[in-house]
């Protein structure tokens, strides 16, 4: 009996150990699950990690920074662009066309100077080639004359300085008759010369004073534009910031072609105020030897009537 009521309580043993072990076993799987529960608010906070792709502004304020940093550069590299576009074309036409008003001025003012002195160079050119031409002519023919009269008859009516001299030296002859005084005739004579002489030199210097202020008043004209162009120059570059040479490089072409405008028409005016000097000079030997030559005329004439006065008293006075 006794052996059975052990084996009754191994086995209620047994089976009161196997009821708590299965009673056990869903409290472990409950354990075990637990701690499966913390990543459930982890799968809650994924949207909140995987948020900064969804705040772009704040991504997007970062670059701006770099771009303002960047924006002076990127300014001047599009006036660089547009400063080597304009070169490509620069040309004398196209500098003028974009200079100021006060250097187109000046330009202007030059372009006109210079095409003054071109003109009076023409002009005094086939002037003094046509007097010296008949001043050389009229003395060929005058050469072998032996008195006014004759003088004039070989001139004909061809009007010229020397001719001139000759009608004064007669008027002078004419006016003095009666008068036996052949010094007081051939000084009224000379000063009348004089006058003539002065009236000729003004007469063929004509524009030669104005050569002489183109000459030297257009370089300091250029040089005006020039100082004004490179002064609007350098407001450009204060205002776009940059000292990037081939940015105002135009500009400063464009001042310096008023200073070269301003040569080109300098230049020419005095070589040929120059020139035009020195044919005068000769011009005016030639119409002082043109004077000469009426003032011997006048001297052999005058002699000729003492000497015809002389020969009638001689004859009156045999004859009586």
């Amino acid at each position: 009996m006794k052996n059975m009521s052990l084996s009754r309580v191994t086995t209620f043993a047994v089976i009161s150990t196997l009821a708590m072990l299965s009673l056990a076993a869903p409290s472990s799987a409950q354990q075990g699950t637990a701690p499966a529960a913390p990543p459930a608010p982890a799968a809650q906070q994924a949207p909140a990690v995987s948020q900064p792709p969804a705040t772009p502004p704040q991504a997007a304020a970062a670059p701006t920074a770099p771009s303002d940093a960047t924006a002076p550069a990127e300014r001047e590299g599009k006036l660089l662009k547009a400063a080597t576009a304009e070169l490509k074309e620069l040309s004398p036409w196209t500098m003028f066309k974009s200079a100021d008003v006060v250097v187109k001025a000046v330009m202007i003012g030059l372009a006109f100077a210079s095409l003054v002195t071109w003109t009076i160079f023409i002009a005094k050119m086939i002037e003094l080639t046509v007097v010296q031409r008949k001043v050389r002519s009229a003395l060929a023919k005058i050469a072998d004359a032996r008195s006014l009269a004759e003088a004039q008859f070989a001139l004909g009516a061809k009007g010229s300085v020397l001719a001139s001299f000759l009608a004064a030296a007669m008027r002078e002859a004419r006016l003095s008759a009666g008068i036996s005084s052949d010094g007081g005739i051939k000084e009224r004579a000379a000063s009348s010369f004089a006058e003539i002489l002065r009236a000729e030199a003004r007469r063929i210097r004509l524009g030669m004073g104005l050569l002489a202020t183109i000459g030297a008043t257009s370089p300091f004209v250029g040089l005006f534009g020039t100082v004004w162009g490179i002064m609007n120059s350098f407001i450009g570059i204060s205002k776009s910031q940059t000292t990037n040479l081939a940015v105002v490089a135009p500009g400063i072409a464009e001042a310096l072609l008023a200073t070269a405008i301003g040569l080109v028409a300098a230049i020419p005016a005095v070589i040929i105020y120059n020139h035009f000097a020195r044919v005068t000079k000769g011009y005016l030997e030639m119409v002082s030897r043109a004077s000469g030559a009426a003032g011997r005329l006048l001297s052999r004439d005058l002699d000729r009537t003492h000497v015809s006065s002389h020969n009638g008293s001689h004859s009156r006075a045999a004859a009586e």
